[in-house]
């Protein structure tokens, strides 16, 4: 069964950091690729970031480009994504996703009309100003 656990999440200031992790089961995690997402209440779903497990390609979204950064612990199969420089409009339910072709990761991240194969629970980030 596939499972994907993410955590980390929680109430910070605006200009604060926050490490959200993704713990990855139930399939080979070298092979696929894993994704970060975000959706605020009445918004539609916004891709964040992506990393490849096997040969370690990240892509960023524009809005967090230079403030986030994905990373892998591949013997822990985790995925992070490290958040600095938090802002408002940061403030989301963060979900982690996987699949296993990296071209439809990254196309996922850039278009909502593409989805990973697998999703799993969201954790809550909070920005206050």
């Amino acid at each position: 069964e596939v499972q994907l656990q993410a955590s980390g999440g929680g109430l910070v200031q605006a200009g604060g950091s926050l490490r959200l992790s993704c713990a990855a089961s139930g399939f080979t995690f070298d092979d696929y690729a894993i994704g970060w997402f975000r959706q605020a209440p009445g918004k539609e779903r916004e891709g964040v970031s992506c990393i490849s497990s096997s040969d370690g390609r990240t892509y960023y979204a524009d809005s967090v480009k230079g403030r986030f950064t994905i990373s892998s612990d591949n013997a822990k199969n985790t995925v992070y994504l490290q958040m600095n420089s938090l802002k408002p409009e940061d403030t989301a339910v963060y979900y982690c996703a996987a699949d296993s072709r990296w071209h439809h990761m990254v196309h996922s991240i850039v278009v909502v009309t593409t989805t990973p194969d697998y999703w799993g629970q969201g954790t809550q980030v909070t920005v206050s100003s």
